[in-house]
């Protein structure tokens, strides 16, 4: 089956009427990662004891990599350290492909030296994962979350069958190249097991709770070097301190380490997983839509460029969480850049519901305009945008109300074709910031009131 979807997720390509809030789990996108990570710490500190078994879990199954180094068995320990830093299943961290790449020879024997090489680690292993970044280079957030999934994910695969029966998410027999078997204490190959698929390419996806997801690890390297770490009044004094000079200051000096991890230990209360997705600030969005009306309508000295952004900004947290927001994205129509802003309809809402029944909307366009006066051109350019692929509902959001004859066209648009075009002023936005501020109704309640103004003004 094409995909046809900008931005696709998981859910909306499958029909799933559910948004973000609403799932457990990190909605996963087909084309690109979700830019959060798995915070080992969070499971840590968790309160539920599945939590923390999965924790201990994590860690023993490291640990294990550091016994079988010293009992002569190095080999084994690089091949399954090897196979656990890169867990593309997961679709979690920076990469526009959803294709990672796993460490090498070199840089797992590295890592396991530090068993060898710090007396703590030789004699108890690691408490805690993330540990790792303080002495190895190259071995960041995206590493210790995926292997932290790498050694849960048989549990993984359990969660995400159970949250697919239950939102009615089809699966299909699929194969895990890699599946670590806690008993055995290794990872065994080519497991079939029933889970959903990305329909580019066929691979495997599992998802993830929401509640162990972060930007930045709680534990990590540039939170130690910026409030811990004591090396520059002991390597360099009044110098410059490189991260591989910490590096080396922390393999000879554990004491340091030592002292950080119980820091962040005893403020474990302060560590909270981050939302997918944060709406601005009340006060914020009051001063935007003060920005936009005081920009003058035209391209000079980038008012456009600075109304696309506000407006974009603006829309993303007004109409969240009715509708979550997919993109913005630049295209080209006749030499002209055109800024577009498009948002997942989830169809939690009647409106919303409505909009997909009536279109066929399973994302909303919404092209934005600084422009005076509306012109012909500027209603042909959303007309041929507003198709199948998205549906026969868009929203033109520019300055001033439209004149009546661009009115009309609009009107002719759902006589000759059931288009449905809905035109969006500073006006109606402000009114929707004015209902953001109140709490007492849902700034998408402008959007359908215009909905149903524009309907009434249509012919039979």
């Amino acid at each position: 089956m094409p995909i046809s979807l900008i931005r696709p997720r998981l859910t909306d390509f499958h029909g799933i009427h559910s948004s973000q809030s609403q799932v457990d789990f990190a909605i996963p996108f087909f084309d690109e990662d979700i830019p959060l990570f798995v915070d080992p710490f969070l499971l840590w500190r968790s309160p539920s004891y599945q939590d923390k078994s999965l924790h201990g879990s994590i860690v023993n199954s490291f640990n294990h990599l550091g016994y079988l180094s010293r009992t002569g068995k190095r080999d084994e320990a690089i091949r399954q350290l090897i196979i656990a830093s890169e867990c593309d299943e997961v679709g979690l961290g920076l990469s526009s492909t959803k294709q990672g790449k796993r460490i090498g020879e070199d840089k797992a024997g590295n890592i396991l030296d530090v068993f060898e090489r710090i007396d703590i680690y030789r004699e108890c292993g690691f408490k805690h994962l993330e540990e790792l970044q303080l002495y190895i280079d190259g071995v960041s957030s995206d590493r210790i979350s995926d292997i932290a999934c790498n050694f849960m994910k048989s549990f993984l695969i359990d969660y995400t069958i159970y949250q697919c029966k239950s939102l009615g998410i089809p699966c299909e027999n699929t194969r895990i190249e890699h599946l670590y078997d806690i008993e055995k204490l290794t990872f065994t190959e080519n497991f079939n097991v029933e889970l959903p698929v990305n329909p580019s390419n066929k691979m495997p996806i599992l998802l993830i709770p929401k509640r162990w997801l972060r930007r930045s690890l709680w534990i990590a390297f540039d939170d130690y070097f910026k409030s811990y770490c004591p090396c520059d009044a002991n390597v360099n004094p009044g110098g410059v301190v490189s991260r591989v000079d910490v590096l080396v200051y922390n393999r000879d000096n554990y004491g340091a380490i030592d002292y950080y991890i119980k820091e962040k230990e005893r403020n474990r209360d302060d560590c909270h997983n981050d939302p997918l997705f944060t709406q601005i600030p009340v006060n914020s969005a009051k001063n935007k839509i003060k920005q936009i009306k005081s920009l003058p309508t035209g391209k000079d000295d980038g008012a456009d460029k600075k109304y696309e952004d506000f407006v974009c900004q603006l829309l993303a947290s007004l109409l969240y969480p009715d509708l979550d927001f997919a993109a913005e994205q630049v295209r080209t129509s006749s030499g002209v850049s055109i800024r577009d802003v498009v948002f997942y309809n989830n169809r939690t809402h009647n409106f919303l519901k409505e909009i997909f029944d009536d279109f066929g909307s399973k994302q909303i366009v919404m092209e934005l305009k600084n422009v005076k006066e509306v012109e012909r051109e500027h209603v042909d350019q959303i007309n041929r945008y507003v198709n199948d692929n998205f549906g026969r509902f868009g929203v033109l959001v520019t300055r001033n109300n439209l004149k009546a004859a661009r009115y009309r066209a609009l009107i002719d648009l759902w006589s000759g074709q059931r288009k449905c075009i809905i035109p969006l002023t500073d006006t109606d936005l402000e009114q929707m910031v004015d209902l953001y501020e109140s709490r007492q109704r849902s700034p998408l309640d402008v959007l359908k009131k215009k909905y149903i103004e524009f309907r009434r003004s249509c012919p039979a």
